[in-house]
Order: C-alpha cells, then structure tokens, then sequence
C-alpha cells in the first residue's frame, strides 16, 4: 500500500536520517480544504486524528474545490485531500501553472465513475453501456437514465452522448436532478428489483449500499481509460517546503475506494458521528495505520507509530 513520489522523496534524502522531523517541521497546525464532500471529510477527521498525538492541530476550511485552490496557491490553506481529477482540471493546471502547488499523487485507489447499474442487473449480463438500448434491455430499463444536476461536468458528458446517439442513448429520456434526487431513485427502484440505469462513481456509499457496477464505456463518454479517475493529495508549495515530517505522512495516507465507499456509507447514509467513524476506521486497520506512519515521528522526535496508537 506505501505509495512514494519521485519529488517528495528526493527532498527527503537530503535531510540526515535520523531527522526526519524533529526540529524540521515549522507547522504546529495543519489547515485542511475540506468541501461538504462525506469522502473527504471522513478522510480529514481520520488525518486529523493521526496529527493529534504526532502534535500538530488541524483546521478545517468548507471551501468548494475551485476556491480551495486558490487558498492553496496564496499559503492560506495547507492540504487538499480530494483534488478529483480530470473533474477539476482547469483548477489543478493553473495552480500547478502557477508553481504554487505540490501533487503527491492518488490518496485513493480504484475512483473510477461511469454508466452505473445495481448488481442484479450486471449479473443478469448487462456489463457494457454498448448493452443498454439493446431492445430487450431497452424495455426494462423503460428507456429511461437518470444522472446529477444539469450544468455538471458530467451532466454536459451524459447529454452530449445523447446528441449523438452514443449507444443509442438519443432518443431515452434523461432524468437529471440532485445527487439525493438522483440516488432516491435508484433505491425505490432497488427495492422493488426493477432494472435501473444511472450516473455512478466510486468511492461512495452506493457502492456497497446498491451492489453497484460501472459498464465499460468503450467510447470514453464519462473520460479515459474507463472513466478512471484520480484523487490526489494536494498541498500548498510553501507549506510542502517547510514540513518534510508531515509530508512523508501525507505522502503515504493512500486508501482504496472500497475502504473510502464504507466510511461514506457509515457517515454519509447511516448518519453515525464522524468522530467514531474516524476512530473505528484507524482501530480495526493497524496494518494502513503502520503503512501511513512509516518513518514518520511526533513533532518532538518520537516514534509516530507508537504515539497515535496509545491515542486509539
């Protein structure tokens, strides 16, 4: 699981060995980015209970992502755990343009989005959006798909589709609405085991919650490679420069979409108090918490690992 970058790990092998942190790191606080997004803000309670016992204090800012850049690229936010990309593309090359920014590359693995159904319907066979107006298939799913907010990115990649009759999709009725809207849509049709069709992505709660699958998307509608997408761990430049403790950690924080879709489906669905998903999450994986603190120390010196376990 222990991911490292080229860059990050350059500027660390010029520090001595045995100072990886102490007397180097100059935050006593971490600022995080942190949009109404469950995703991450499980993962910044999760970060901010690591930082406690290394101590450091953390505050959260909820900015959406294109606002979170700029605090990145004037120092007045530090970390951004969810730089989804290529969704937020145009935000991401400006800052990094602009030489403001760090990318330590994905915090999560296997986020991939596309055309979405529940598993009994991909158990019956349906596994390409090729399939879909296939004319049996076409009439159980009533010609309908259902996808988020007009105005989207993704809701410009859904109806451009349809203007092309991409898959045949020309002539379905599309039914987009808000993300709650959307997703209550698809449970009445879950529960009754009705055949649906709808915008998907992972990590989130409708993963395990639907049994959900994303088709291949052998035309790239919702992007390349099968919609695969990144979610990076960005940090402001200065603050990167100025902290190579907290950094390794940042550096090596790296879950997979499974593991991120069940603590959304804990606190974004089941509604339990962030503060106990975060905690339960560290307690019942010691084996990511070790990756995560690998060479990593307390603010004074001490070994990290040690420390943030006696917290838990």
């Amino acid at each position: 699981m222990r991911r490292t970058t080229t860059r990050l790990m350059a500027a660390l092998a010029l520090l001595p060995l045995a100072a990886h942190a102490h007397a180097t790191d100059e935050a006593t606080q971490v600022s995080f980015v942190a949009p109404p997004w469950p995703g991450v803000t499980v993962k910044t309670e999760i970060m901010a209970q690591i930082l406690a016992p290394l101590g450091y204090a953390n505050e959260r800012q909820e900015l959406s992502s294109t606002v979170g850049y700029k605090t990145l690229q004037t120092g007045d936010s530090d970390v951004f755990l969810a730089g989804w990309l290529p969704a937020q593309q145009d935000s991401y090359d400006a800052a990094m343009d602009d030489g403001t920014i760090v990318d330590l590359g994905n915090n999560v693995t296997g986020a991939r989005m596309g055309f979405a159904v529940p598993g009994y319907v991909f158990d019956a066979g349906v596994t390409s959006a090729e399939q879909l107006d296939d004319p049996e298939n076409r009439e159980r799913f009533e010609g309908r798909y259902y996808s988020i907010e007009s105005g989207s990115t993704v809701s410009d990649f859904i109806n451009d589709a349809k203007r092309n009759d991409t898959y045949g999709l020309g002539d379905w009725e599309l039914l987009e609405s808000s993300t709650p809207g959307m997703l209550s849509a698809v449970r009445s049709a879950y529960d009754e085991k009705r055949w649906v069709a709808f915008y998907g992505w992972t990590p989130h709660w409708m993963v395990p919650e639907f049994d959900m699958h994303i088709l291949d998307d052998p035309e790239g509608i919702y992007g390349e490679n099968q919609g695969r997408s990144d979610v990076r761990t960005i940090v402001a430049k200065s603050f990167s420069e100025a902290n190579p403790n907290l950094m390794r950690l940042l550096d090596q924080f790296v879950l997979t979409a499974e593991q991120q879709s069940d603590f959304i489906r804990e606190y974004g669905l089941e509604e339990r108090e962030l503060e106990t998903v975060a905690r339960e999450w560290l307690q019942a994986h010691p084996d990511e918490l070790a990756d995560f603190l690998e060479g990593v120390t307390t603010r004074d010196g001490e070994p990290g690992l040690a420390a943030v376990k006696a917290s838990l």
